[in-house]
């Protein structure tokens, strides 16, 4: 096989346990999945009865363009039709940019840690790729532009950042924006955008119209709770998207994704409900760390970033062994913390009971 040299050493993305894994591993009846930032609370009602009561017709293909999506969305969002691009989650809009703007011949700028979907398509593309460490948690923003020069293709930003949850305030995002030469694409990945509370922020789609090299991403996985409907989009000025839309692949997104997603996006009642409750949660994490003396970075999205004092791998796995699924900081960049989803009230007390279980048997009277 003449496989492309670039793909030596990559490895698949490792999703993490599943609650049927970990019932046949551990012999456990109750497990707690607070690991890839699920919404704890389900979906929209709209969209559920969306999925249980429409027929469909499953030797069809869907609509290619999505329009009664493509409609509904717009208008929520006062855009054009032509300024969105849908995915298979996010992910995919991901690998389009990347297919489309980068080449051996390029570089591309990105926070680290970070999403590493960023890192794994540049590697595929055989672009440069230039990771900015993050500053007290945050964008390095002033050390990202310094790394822009003239084959700079893609500059990524994540706000709320995953895995540390840290938003770009609003004035900080403009002002770098503002900097970047217009021939480089700024991906403004916003996948939990609709957690965030904090006053510094923005709604970057607000950008797009005074800088069209802007494009800002967005899913249906997070908030919504349709992960496994697999839907996501973009926003950009009508130039980009039309240069983008051709490196989709057709047929994108299914046809369930795209009527539960329509039926999701009239219902802002149950993302208000949603964000209540994200905030309740965090507040419990919140406290547990400063009880504990943990850092515990202020997270704008639907988990947090917590603290454990030693190998993040191993207190991921005496999680397990209590019916726990989280993420180890190993995996994401930032060794010694996990990174938990906020769930209910009570699975988080549940988790926090087993987390203050794991500490105490790592440091005596923790």
């Amino acid at each position: 096989m003449r496989w492309n040299a670039r793909l030596e050493g990559m490895r698949a993305y490792e999703p993490g346990k599943t609650i049927a894994e970990v019932q046949r591993e551990f012999g456990l009846d109750r497990i707690v999945k607070l690991a890839s930032n699920e919404n704890p609370f389900g979906c929209p009602p709209a969209a559920e009865r969306f999925l249980r009561e429409t027929p469909i017709e499953t030797e069809l293909y869907p609509d290619g363009y999505a329009t009664e999506l493509r409609t509904g969305l717009a208008e929520k969002l006062g855009v054009s039709p032509r300024q969105l691009l849908f995915g298979a989650g996010s992910d995919e809009i991901i690998v389009i940019i990347a297919r489309a703007l980068l080449s051996p011949d390029d570089n591309t700028v990105a926070p680290w840690p970070s999403f590493p979907q960023y890192r794994h398509n540049a590697r595929i593309e055989g672009a440069e790729l230039r990771e900015i460490p993050l500053k007290d948690y945050r964008h390095d923003l002033d050390s990202m532009l310094r790394a822009i020069d003239g084959n700079t293709s893609v500059v990524w930003l994540c706000t709320p950042n995953n895995p540390t949850g840290g938003i770009i305030p609003d004035a900080e995002l403009r002002e770098f924006i503002s900097k970047v030469p217009e021939d480089v694409l700024v991906v403004v990945d916003n996948a939990y955008h609709e957690y965030v509370t904090s006053p510094d922020y923005r709604d970057p789609v607000g950008l797009i119209d005074d800088h069209p090299n802007v494009i800002v991403l967005r899913t249906f996985s997070k908030a919504y709770g349709l992960a496994a409907c697999r839907v996501g989009y973009a926003v950009g000025s009508e130039a980009v998207i039309s240069k983008l839309e051709p490196v989709r692949s057709p047929f994108n997104t299914s046809v369930s994704g795209q009527g539960a997603a329509l039926a999701a996006v009239g219902d802002q009642e149950f993302i208000e409900k949603c964000r209540a409750g994200n905030e309740k949660g965090k507040e419990q994490y919140a406290r547990f760390a400063g009880e504990h003396g943990l850092e515990c970075p202020r997270s704008e999205a639907n988990f947090v970033l917590m603290q454990v004092r030693g190998g993040a791998d191993e207190a991921a796995n005496e999680l397990l062994k209590r019916g726990f699924i989280v993420r180890s900081g190993d995996k994401l960049g930032t060794p010694g913390f996990i990174r938990i989803t906020v769930g209910t009230e009570e699975d988080n007390e549940a988790l926090l009971g087993a987390l203050a279980e794991v500490l105490a048997s790592r440091v005596p009277g923790a």
